[in-house]
C-alpha cells in the first residue's frame, strides 16, 4: 500500500481511492488464489476417479458462487468457469 506521497494522483480523493484499492486487493487476493486451487483440484480429479471428481467440482462451484456473490469476480466469469468444469465432468462421465 502506498502512503500517498509518491503517487501519481493529484487530489485527496484519488489518493484515498488508491489506498482503498490496495486494501481491497489485499483482501481479495487470497480468495482468488483459493479459487484457482479449487478449480485446478477439480480438473485434476476429473482426470482420476468419478466419485472424487464430482465432489471436488461441487466444492469449486460453491467457491466460485461465493466469490461472485461477494463481488471478487464477475458473475459471468463465475458462470463461464462453472460451465467449463461441468462440461469436462460430463465428458468424463459419458466417456
Amino acid at each position: 500500500m502506498t502512503g500517498g506521497k509518491c503517487t501519481l494522483a493529484n487530489t485527496k480523493s484519488a489518493i484515498k481511492m488508491i489506498r482503498v484499492a490496495g486494501r481491497r486487493r489485499m483482501r481479495n487476493e487470497p480468495v482468488r488464489r483459493a479459487l484457482k486451487t479449487h478449480v485446478k483440484t477439480a480438473v485434476q480429479a476429473i482426470g482420476g476417479r468419478k466419485d472424487t471428481a464430482a465432489a471436488s467440482v461441487v466444492t469449486a462451484i460453491s467457491a466460485l458462487d461465493k466469490a461472485a456473490e461477494r463481488g471478487i469476480i464477475h458473475k459471468n466469469n463465475a458462470a463461464r468457469r462453472k460451465s467449463r468444469l461441468m462440461r469436462k465432468l460430463n465428458k468424463m462421465a459419458a466417456g
